[in-house]
């Protein structure tokens, strides 16, 4: 039996990586029709009551009319959409968490929710050091001023220069797949990692406070819960030792961005950088667009060709594992 599949794409993990994912996983087994997403074009937000979603709720309901799978990155799964597509059973977001679709509508009308963990690991920790490399070596803000043609002795003056990782200790808030491998590189570097997170029992966990305490080097790789919600701010920040490097390539809700620019203007960090924000894109006006010594990158720590392949066959194995009758291997619904 053919299985009517709906692509919803974007210019990241776009339709042709889909549907080529779908083709091999299912050759033969699905019909597939595509509806093209603007992000990242256009920003994601709030839609209905999911977040981190495209607003194409009604081109969805129109584009899922007799659809019994979709696949997606950004497609908006609200209650609305749930009730306009009776045929939907199978709901595949190419993330590593279906923010953007509502679990428990989708439960009550019988359609699975599964997810694509781990897809931008390597992406995330590979741009994760990027930035602490940045950060610490003034990367931005010396490439600016050749560029400007200004050469900058005093960059080389004591005061001036940043730490070395080989033989500092780098401190990860979360262990995941992200964290893991940032772990794994830092190995590499001569660093001594700390972990702190209360889901693993592993070598170097401590608690928060020893971490930060003897960690000049900070690494937030948390998911964003209620219970991490602005766990990093002025307390945490200024119980680092002066001279410290801060860096968020996880949530922009996990850290109290009005501390950190004070920290910055103080001093008391020698450098930060992040990838994400307590509002996207950064408002104009922003402290953090004047900040000194703050590297900033607009949510792509996990963009990379590699991420974008690993999402489409994620979710494409989910199907063939819906066509075949076997379990769904990253479910979300209860």
């Amino acid at each position: 039996m053919t299985i009517r599949v709906l692509a919803a794409g974007d210019h990241f993990v776009q339709n042709r990586l889909l549907v080529d994912a779908l083709r091999r996983e299912v050759p033969g087994e699905v019909d597939v029709r595509e509806l093209t997403l603007p992000w990242p074009v256009e920003p994601f937000g709030q839609v209905g009551e999911v977040d981190e979603a495209s607003d194409v709720e009604d081109e969805l309901i129109e584009a899922l009319r007799g659809v019994e799978v979709c696949v997606t990155q950004m497609a908006p799964l609200t209650k609305r959409v749930l009730d306009a597509s009776p045929d939907l059973r199978l709901f595949c977001v190419s993330r590593g968490g279906p923010v953007n679709a509502n679990l428990e509508a989708a439960a009550q009308a019988g359609v699975a929710v599964t997810f694509a963990p781990g897809r931008n690991a390597v992406a995330t920790a590979e741009h994760t050091l990027a930035m602490l490399l940045a950060a610490t070596r003034r990367v931005p803000q010396t490439h600016a001023d050749l560029a400007g043609g200004v050469w900058r002795g005093d960059y080389y003056t004591y005061d001036n220069v940043g730490p070395e990782l080989e033989g500092g200790t780098v401190g990860l808030v979360g262990y995941g797949a992200i964290g893991r491998r940032v772990a794994r590189m830092l190995a590499g570097f001569g660093a001594d990692v700390l972990v702190h997170d209360p889901y693993v029992d592993i070598p170097g966990r401590v608690e928060l406070p020893e971490l930060l305490e003897r960690s000049g080097f900070l690494s937030l790789h948390a998911r964003a819960t209620p219970e991490t919600a602005g766990m990093i701010g002025a307390a945490e920040i200024a119980a680092m030792p002066r001279g410290s490097v801060l860096v968020n390539c996880a949530r922009g809700a996990l850290l109290d961005y009005d501390a950190l620019c004070d920290a910055l203007d103080s001093g008391h960090l020698f450098g930060a950088a992040t990838d994400v924000f307590p509002e996207e894109p950064i408002p104009p006006g922003s402290r953090l667009l004047t900040t000194p010594n703050l590297v900033m990158t607009p949510h792509l720590a996990g963009a990379s060709k590699q991420t974008a392949m690993k999402a489409a066959s994620i979710v494409a194995a989910d199907v063939a594992r819906y066509v075949r009758g076997e379990p769904l291997a990253h479910v979300a619904t209860p």
